[in-house]
């Protein structure tokens, strides 16, 4: 519900703001608004201390407006009767009421220090990524009777977090037995390639067509 308050650059004026403010902050609310700029442009000077509520009212606005415009004020001296300043500020606060946020939008510093401080908090809660490794490994079957698929198929059905199995191929060794040669991609923190060899790889039941296992190369990512 709006409220109306008249004669504002009089004593009774600011006392009927004195009793509006009782157990308040802000004309309106609980946030400075609109409101606040209006009433506090009809009253032509701070109140004494004879309105305790009217006086930090007022110390309020003015510390607001005083953030919003940093400029430096010199003073000025308006002419005419004392009460024909409210019904330009009126007017004009209605007329931006709807698009005008004095004290709402955050400054450019404000806003980057706000974004700086939800990045690090972010960055305090994900986890930092461990480093990763590019692994070439060779396979060598018993004999040139070992099924070659079913060799490839056990080293592939190997499967852990942070282990990532890649191209492979089939490479003649002599005497028509073939070695499987296969990279693969390690996290550090969760993959030892030694531990994959001998505790996965070379290990029953894959150790029925796996004779042994090679790190030829070993690269980090």
């Amino acid at each position: 519900m709006a409220v109306t308050f008249s004669d504002l650059h009089t004593e009774q004026g600011v006392k009927s703001v004195e009793d509006h403010l009782t157990g308040k902050t802000y004309i309106s609310g609980d946030q400075l608004s609109v409101d606040d700029v209006k009433v506090y442009a009809a009253v032509s000077e701070k109140p004494s201390d004879a309105f305790p509520n009217a006086s930090k009212w007022y110390d309020c606005v003015a510390s607001h407006l005083a953030k919003s415009f940093p400029g430096k004020a010199v003073g000025v001296s308006i002419g005419g009767s004392a009460a024909q300043p409210e019904a330009p500020a009126t007017a004009a606060a209605d007329e931006d009421d709807d698009d005008m946020d004095l004290f709402g939008d955050e400054t450019e510093e404000e806003k980057k220090a706000a974004e700086e401080r939800e990045a690090a908090k972010k960055d305090t809660k994900k986890p930092k990524e461990s480093g990763k490794s590019s692994v070439l490994m060779e396979v060598k079957p018993w004999d040139d009777e070992t099924d070659m698929k079913k060799l490839e198929a056990c080293v592939r059905s190997v499967e852990m977090p942070g282990l990532l199995w890649g191209a492979s191929k089939l490479v003649p060794v002599g005497y028509g037995i073939k070695k499987l040669t296969i990279m693969l991609t390690i996290v550090d923190d969760l993959v030892s390639p030694d531990n994959l060899i001998e505790d996965y790889l070379t290990c029953e039941p894959n150790n029925e067509y796996i004779q042994s296992v090679d790190i030829v190369a070993f690269n980090k990512i």
